[in-house]
């Protein structure tokens, strides 16, 4: 069992050692990056002497939870990819995090953030999942995160369904690659609640294989530049739109000629009289 502590840290040669000239709870007041990546750490113990950190390295460990990390309140950015993580807990004291990167966990439940208010990327790609089972959100998790969360990342999560992330109204970067959308009707709703979507990846999902699939969300978001890693094109996304308003002002056209219906000519009063004697006599 490798736990990490501030003795393993002391025994690094790739932190003490670079100030020698102070003590070692000084020398870990001034700490603010830790590296600890493929250290087949499973376990996190009391790093409140860390009073600094900011940046916390331990992808690619064995770890199982976020215990004891409550402690360090300072921290930024935490990069906890590829441990074996089956659930996100005990994070709300770390209020300052703006990124947070959890791929390749077995996390099916995206929830608990609620506190994180500052959160700007949550990554959370190629989670271990059993068969048959997909990622979920929690409600008040996505809530709490609408003003904040500008990049997300879901890739091969097996995710059908993408209409519970309409209020992350924030966001510029979307990666959905190899997932199972199917709708675009669906998407193009989504999408237009985004107003700063910027990159968006879809690659891999049935959806891309749809008519006009890429014409129709060109359309649908109107800041989008970079679709499925390749650039959306000015010109081309100025005729899609201009193409769209034609289509539906024809339409509206259309429907309107059939709600009159074909217009009915009703005769004059002369014609009823017509051929016969207007002041008929009396029996």
């Amino acid at each position: 069992m490798v736990r990490l502590t501030v003795d393993l840290i002391a025994k690094s040669k790739s932190h003490f050692k670079k100030k020698r000239g102070l003590s070692f709870p000084d020398y870990l007041q001034t700490l603010t990056h830790l590296h600890f990546s493929s250290k087949n750490i499973d376990d996190i113990g009391d790093l409140s002497m860390c009073r600094n950190l900011s940046v916390l390295y331990l992808y690619d460990n064995k770890v199982t939870c976020f215990c004891n990390l409550g402690a360090a309140s300072n921290l930024t950015h935490l990069y906890m990819q590829n441990n074996n993580i089956p659930r996100i807990d005990e994070l709300h004291s770390l209020q300052k995090l703006s990124k947070l990167y959890l791929g390749g966990n077995r996390i099916t439940i995206v929830e608990g953030l609620e506190e994180l208010r500052e959160l700007r990327e949550l990554h959370l790609e190629n989670q271990r999942l059993a068969p048959g089972e997909k990622l979920h959100f929690d409600p008040r998790t996505l809530r709490a995160l609408a003003e904040s969360l500008c990049v997300l990342n879901i890739n091969n999560n097996n995710v059908d369904d993408i209409r519970a992330l309409s209020v992350l109204k924030e966001l510029q970067h979307f990666s959905a690659v190899d997932n199972k959308l199917l709708s675009v009707e669906e998407l193009e709703t989504v999408f237009s609640l985004w107003p700063q979507l910027l990159l968006l990846d879809l690659s891999g999902n049935p959806v891309c294989k749809k008519t006009k699939y890429r014409d129709r969300l060109i359309t649908a978001c109107a800041s989008l530049e970079v679709l499925d890693g390749r650039e959306v094109n000015e010109l081309t996304r100025q005729f899609l739109i201009n193409w769209k308003a034609s289509k539906e002002a024809k339409k509206k056209r259309n429907n309107n000629r059939t709600l009159l219906g074909p217009l009915i000519a009703y005769p004059l009063t002369n014609d009823f009289t017509k051929g016969q004697d207007p002041h008929p006599a009396h029996i």
